[in-house]
């Protein structure tokens, strides 16, 4: 079976072998030497401001809404995975929408401004599939309104814009390390943040801790474990593969659909992508369901991300926006991962193709 992504596994033996770092001194999670460490290589190789790893990529969103104080409506986006909707409910603030722009499939910036009103306290903006919103004019609105600013960039590891990463940008921005996710800790996710948010960030992710014995705030257990960084550790010396192998996928995906009528994602000018997803939009859903059930004939499983758009979530007040809604009926995200074979990737290319005939 082929299925949309498959995780990298570095061997095992390695990984035994840092993990056993933290074995010898029974020391299995609340921040040791394992966890310390990921965090320090990941900020020197991401070239971001403050880390802090977390337990997983949900929490950060849950916790920045929190630290930074948001009230009343956060303006978001309605194309992006559930995490990114539900974690501003779940904080008890109101999402409101704003539509997406047709080829970035970001957060229409331009839209912005009208959703504004005397409630609104944030902007949470995705970077979808890895693909950064218009930073400046979003920072730019931001700085107008008086509003903090959160990206989800789930997506995004190893993303740059304009020469940074992408998790410079922002109040806060957030990141996944999901199994499914190009790097990964098997469960996992990170929070970035400026120099003045961090000490809050930091004692909201642990219980509120300020010492063993003192607690200066509210706070969750959002901590990663030796586990997960040992995991983490030992994938991070294969990402320069790992990202060239996902290269050569969407190369090869890019020359193949390239003559045809499918719409591939635009990448943002300045920005150096990180190959973390492949999506195709299809001229409408039933052209997509074909060539999904076409797939599936042959043990190939691509995912519907992301379907629904959110602003159709059950638990919400509903909202229409006409191109996300759009977009969501009619994206499929191909298999994408290193070591997805030649073979097998000709045998999928072949299979859309006869499809679209």
């Amino acid at each position: 079976m082929i299925h949309v992504t498959k995780t990298f596994l570095p061997p095992q033996q390695e990984y035994q072998e840092i993990l056993k770092r933290a074995w010898d001194t029974g020391w299995m999670t609340n921040r040791g030497v394992l966890v310390k460490e990921l965090e320090t290589k990941l900020q020197s190789f991401l070239g971001a401001p403050n880390i802090i790893a977390m337990t997983n990529g949900t929490l950060p969103l849950q916790i920045a809404i929190k630290a930074l104080g948001l009230k009343g409506e956060i303006i978001t986006t309605p194309f992006s995975y559930v995490a990114t909707t539900s974690s501003i409910v779940w904080e008890g603030c109101t999402p409101v929408f704003v539509d997406i722009h047709p080829e970035y499939l970001t957060i229409d910036e331009y839209k912005i401004e009208a959703a504004i009103t005397d409630k609104t306290s944030a902007i949470l903006a995705t970077h979808v599939f890895g693909n950064p919103c218009e930073i400046e004019v979003i920072e730019g609105i931001a700085k107008k309104h008086n509003l903090k600013v959160i990206y989800d960039a789930a997506h995004c590891f190893g993303v740059t814009y304009k020469g940074k990463s992408v998790f410079n940008y922002g109040d806060v921005s957030t990141c996944s390390f999901h199994a499914t996710k190009l790097f990964h800790t098997g469960e996992g996710g990170a929070l970035f943040c400026k120099s003045n948010y961090f000490e809050t960030l930091f004692s909201y992710h642990n219980f509120g801790h300020d010492g063993p014995e003192h607690f200066s705030s509210l706070g969750i257990n959002a901590k990663m474990s030796e586990p997960q960084a040992a995991m983490g550790l030992a994938v991070f010396p294969y990402m320069g593969e790992i990202l060239s192998e996902r290269k050569k996928v969407v190369d090869s995906y890019n020359k193949a659909f390239a003559s045809t009528k499918l719409q591939l994602l635009k990448i943002r000018n300045h920005t150096e992508w990180n190959y973390s997803y492949y999506p195709i939009i299809f001229e409408d859903e039933k052209q997509l369901l074909n060539v999904k059930q076409a797939l599936e004939k042959h043990s190939i499983f691509p995912r519907r991300y992301f379907y629904p758009s959110l602003n159709r979530l059950p638990y919400i007040e509903q909202q229409r926006m006409v191109i996300s809604e759009s977009i969501s009926l009619r994206i499929l995200c191909l298999p994408l991962y290193a070591g997805l074979g030649s073979e097998d990737l000709n045998q999928i290319i072949n299979i859309v193709k006869e499809q679209l005939l």
